[in-house]
C-alpha cells in the first residue's frame, strides 16, 4: 500500500479526532476519560480498520486480475 491509499483515511481520522477531542468532548458533559470517550475512539479505530481491510481487498482483486 502506498501513501496515496492512506490519504482519504487521514482526511477522515485527523479532523474527526481534532474536532471530537479538541472542541466537542471537552465542552460537553462527557469530558474526561470515560465509556463515551473510549467508545468514540473505538468507533474511529474500527472505521479505520474497516477502511484498511477494504483497500487491501480491492488491491488484491486488482492484482489478481492482471
Amino acid at each position: 500500500m502506498k501513501l496515496r491509499h492512506w490519504t482519504p483515511l487521514l482526511g477522515f481520522v485527523l479532523p474527526t479526532l481534532i474536532i471530537g477531542y479538541g472542541f466537542v468532548i471537552p465542552r460537553s458533559y462527557i469530558a474526561g476519560v470515560n465509556e463515551l470517550t473510549v467508545g468514540f475512539a473505538t468507533t474511529v479505530a474500527a472505521a479505520s480498520l474497516t477502511y484498511w481491510m477494504g483497500v487491501r481487498a480491492v488491491l488484491r482483486e486488482v492484482g489478481a486480475a492482471r
